[in-house]
């Protein structure tokens, strides 16, 4: 057997464990499958270059767990910039960079080359 099969048939025995074990600790499932996903993704590439550890489950609890934390903080991050967002929609407020100002809508300089009697721009009477 290759050590790629190897490292294969290893994750395939050790997922339904490490998900388990994410769930348990941690509940919400489909953030756990995501994470559990990821981290065997790591192992998959990683360890048939750099050999498997001498706890490979161990190995995956602790990557899916620390990818779960990320995954966390990240969707925490944007729900409370989607409901910022929200708030500022509601009270009016403009979002940060943008203005509400309206564009000018006569130029700064006359776009003619030099005024002339017949220049009907403000900017051209100065």
């Amino acid at each position: 057997m290759s050590a790629d099969r190897a490292v294969e048939e290893l994750l395939r025995a050790a997922a339904p464990q490490v998900l388990g074990a994410l769930v348990r600790r941690h509940g919400q499932f489909a953030l756990c499958e995501d994470a559990v996903q990821e981290a065997l993704l790591a192992a998959a590439t990683g360890w048939p270059r750099d050999g498997v550890p001498d706890e490979p489950v161990a190995w995956l609890v602790t990557v899916a767990g620390r990818r779960l934390t990320d995954l966390q903080r990240s969707e925490s991050s944007r729900r409370r910039r989607e409901d910022a967002l929200a708030a500022r929609d509601r009270s009016g407020e403009p979002a940060r960079g943008r203005s509400t100002a309206t564009p000018p809508t006569t130029p700064s300089r006359c776009s003619c080359s030099a005024p002339t009697p017949r220049c009907r721009s403000p900017a051209g009477s100065r």
